[in-house]
C-alpha cells in the first residue's frame, strides 16, 4: 500500500493501477491508508502562522475553504473544508482545535492548551465571511490581508473603467483608441511586448479616464515598498484622498475599500513583510496541479484524501525496507 501510494504522489491513480497491474480502487485504499495513518500521527503544536483562502471546485460555482500552515520552517495543508462561508471557516478553527486537544491529552497534558492560541499571524483575502470569523476566533493574532488579492482588486476596476470607456467612445462615434488595449493596462510594465509597450507609451500622452486609472494604479505600487507602517499609513492617506477627488468611481470604491480595511493591509509591514498570501498562491498551484493530474475527482472525500496526501505533509509509517 505505501508503495502504490508513493507511486500516486507522482502519477495520476489510473496511471498507478495501470503500470502494476492492479485497480483503481487499490490504489484509492492505499493512498486512504497512508493518508489516515499521517493524519493519526501528525503535530500541530508547532503552528504559528496560518493562511486562508478559497478554491474553484467543478461546474459552476462551487468552492472550497483550505486552511494552510505556513510558518517558515514548514508550509503544507491543515484542512479543507466545502464552501467558503463562515461555518466553513469556522467549522475548520474548531476542527484544529479538536484534533490539538486530543494529542495533548493523549500525551498526558492535564490543562490542554487552545492550539488556536498561539497563532501569531494569519493571512486571508478581502471575503467578509473570513474577516468575520477570523476577528471572532483569532482576536490576538496579527491579521494580513493579502497584497495579491489587494491588486487584483485594482486590476478588476481599472478593466471596469476601460470597458466603459470603450463603449462611450463608440456610442459618440470617435476613434477606438481602447481597441485591443486591455493587456496593456493590466500586465506589469516589465512583462509587456514591444506592440503593446508601444501602443501603452502612445496611450498614455492621451486624455482618457482609463489613463488617469492606470496612473493611480500604478502610483499605489509605491505603497508596497515602504518599511515602516507608519510611512505606509501616510502614504495611503495621500493617495485615498487624490483618488476620491478623481471622479472615476471604480477607482473611488477602491480607496473606500482601502480605507475600511487600513488596520489589516498595514499588518502587512507590522509582520516585517514575512507573510503573504503569495505563499498560499503557490500551495494552491499545487493543489491544482493535483486535481488536473488525477483528471478530476468524482466525490470531495477523495479529493480531499488527494490533497492531504500531496500538500499535507504527513508522517508515513515506518518499515524495515525501504521501497523504491
Amino acid at each position: 500500500r505505501c508503495f502504490l501510494a508513493r507511486w500516486a504522489k507522482k502519477l495520476s491513480w489510473t496511471e498507478v493501477a495501470r503500470w502494476y497491474h492492479t485497480s483503481w480502487d487499490k490504489v484509492y485504499q492505499s493512498v486512504q491508508y497512508v493518508v489516515d495513518y499521517g493524519l493519526a500521527h501528525r503535530r500541530l503544536d508547532q503552528v504559528t502562522a496560518l493562511g486562508v483562502d478559497e478554491v474553484q471546485f467543478g461546474k459552476g460555482h462551487q468552492y472550497l475553504t483550505l486552511l494552510y500552515q505556513i510558518d517558515t520552517h514548514r508550509r503544507r495543508l491543515l484542512w479543507m473544508g466545502q464552501k467558503r462561508t463562515k461555518k466553513s471557516l469556522d467549522d475548520g478553527f474548531s476542527a484544529l482545535e479538536q484534533e490539538h486537544q486530543r494529542q495533548q491529552q493523549a500525551a498526558g497534558a492535564t490543562e490542554p492548551i487552545s492550539c488556536l492560541g498561539q497563532i501569531a499571524v494569519i493571512c486571508s483575502d478581502i471575503w467578509k465571511a473570513y474577516l468575520t470569523v477570523i476577528a471572532q476566533r483569532l482576536p490576538a493574532a496579527v491579521h494580513i490581508l493579502d497584497r495579491f488579492h489587494i491588486m487584483q482588486h485594482f486590476s478588476k476596476a481599472l478593466d471596469k473603467v476601460r470597458a466603459e470607456e470603450a463603449r462611450r467612445l463608440k456610442q459618440e462615434g470617435q476613434d477606438p483608441v481602447l481597441c485591443k488595449s486591455r493587456w496593456c493596462f493590466l500586465k506589469r510594465p516589465e512583462n509587456l511586448t514591444d506592440t503593446q509597450s508601444s501602443k501603452l507609451s502612445e496611450l498614455l500622452t492621451m486624455n482618457l479616464r482609463t489613463v488617469k486609472a492606470y496612473l493611480l494604479k500604478e502610483d499605489f505600487q509605491r505603497f508596497w515598498d515602504y518599511t515602516y507602517p507608519a510611512w505606509a499609513e501616510k502614504f495611503l492617506h495621500r493617495w485615498c484622498y487624490r483618488t476620491m477627488r478623481s471622479n472615476i468611481e471604480p477607482m473611488k470604491d477602491i480607496a473606500k475599500m482601502l480605507r475600511r480595511h487600513q488596520e489589516l493591509i498595514l499588518n502587512w509591514f507590522r509582520a516585517k513583510k514575512q507573510f503573504n498570501n503569495g505563499i498560499v498562491e503557490g500551495l494552491n498551484l499545487k493543489w491544482n496541479l493535483t486535481v488536473r493530474k488525477a483528471y478530476g475527482f468524482r466525490t470531495f472525500k477523495a479529493l480531499q484524501m488527494a490533497s492531504f496526501h500531496q500538500l499535507g505533509d504527513l508522517p508515513e509509517p515506518q518499515f524495515t525496507h525501504e521501497f523504491y
